[in-house]
């Protein structure tokens, strides 16, 4: 198999305020897991700055401006709550948006089977017209629609297993049965959306967990209702939300998996990538605020990946 690993320094001037969880240790911790010789073979290639009209896949133009107001010239700027800019952040987010476009040019163009993209800030709350939830430009929903725009694909499915409801993500392609949006998360937990009757046009498939459970019940929830999902679904293309907050050892929540069910759910979506997709998969970096646990998680998916 081959893997790209997509990542750029601009990333690493994104700022949150001090203390924040969404900070730029996150992928220093990333870096250093994938620094290991075993990674020797990843390809690893400096992430493009897409255009501003990219975001427009996505977003209306009304969306793009108003974050764009938001960036300060100096400090720091809030967005929301717990959502915030610097002056850097605009590239950034730009940079996250190129990308993921880059990543699926890579997987249409047969240039890999497969690819990683490390970036901050995430996407997946980023909702048609609002940023939250430390995101600003839905990532995956972009990419999503620049695969169907360029590439002609005609069913694309998002698989998003962070520990927190990509409600951004449900909120783009609600009534879109040309996306399969399949979700495993804690509920209750912020954002506070969902739940299984949450369907959408029939696209929409939500598979909540409570506190508590652990890698058993997450390896259930994909058994039981996404992998089904995609396999009816016959998708041209996976994208993966890949957030790696419902490790055990996150701060954020509580949900107790570890590595070896990342690697696990790695494993599912690449056989149904392989069946369905010739090896298309799209992995784009969410959420994972311990250090720890998001380094071992991310080596054992992008492990996974490089292996097939």
């Amino acid at each position: 198999m081959t893997t790209r690993l997509y990542t750029h320094h601009i990333y690493l001037e994104h700022l949150m305020p001090a203390g924040h969880p969404e900070r730029p240790d996150r992928l220093r911790a990333i870096e250093t897991v994938l620094a290991h010789d075993v990674f020797a073979p990843l390809v690893r290639v400096e992430a493009p700055r897409a255009d501003e009209q990219a975001v427009l896949l996505a977003h209306p133009e009304s969306h793009l401006m108003h974050v764009k107001r938001q960036i300060p010239e100096e400090g720091l700027a809030r967005i929301d709550a717990d959502t915030s800019a610097s002056p850097k952040s605009w590239e950034a987010a730009l940079t996250a948006v190129g990308a993921a476009l880059a990543a699926v040019d890579d997987v249409m163009t047969e240039r890999a089977d497969n690819v990683f993209v490390a970036a901050r800030p995430p996407g997946h709350h980023a909702e048609a017209t609002r940023a939250m939830g430390f995101c600003l430009f839905n990532n995956a929903a972009i990419a999503a629609r620049h695969a169907q725009k360029h590439y002609d694909v005609e069913r694309v499915a998002i698989v998003d297993w962070d520990v927190h409801h990509g409600n951004g993500t449900q909120d783009i392609f609600w009534n879109d049965r040309s996306v399969l949006y399949c979700s495993t998360h804690q509920m209750p937990l912020y954002p506070g959306t969902g739940a299984k009757d949450e369907t959408g046009a029939g696209n929409i498939v939500n598979a909540p967990l409570s506190a508590g459970d652990d890698g058993e019940d997450f390896r259930e929830a994909m058994r039981s209702r996404i992998l089904p999902a995609i396999d009816d679904f016959r998708p041209d293309l996976i994208i993966v939300s890949a957030g790696f907050d419902a490790h055990r050892r996150d701060p954020l929540a509580e949900i107790n998996l570890d590595e070896r069910d990342f690697d696990w759910a790695t494993a599912q979506l690449m056989e149904r990538a392989d069946h369905w997709c010739d090896n298309r998969l799209v992995s784009l970096l969410e959420g994972g605020y311990d250090l720890e646990g998001l380094g071992l998680s991310v080596a054992a998916h992008v492990g996974r990946l490089m292996k097939g």
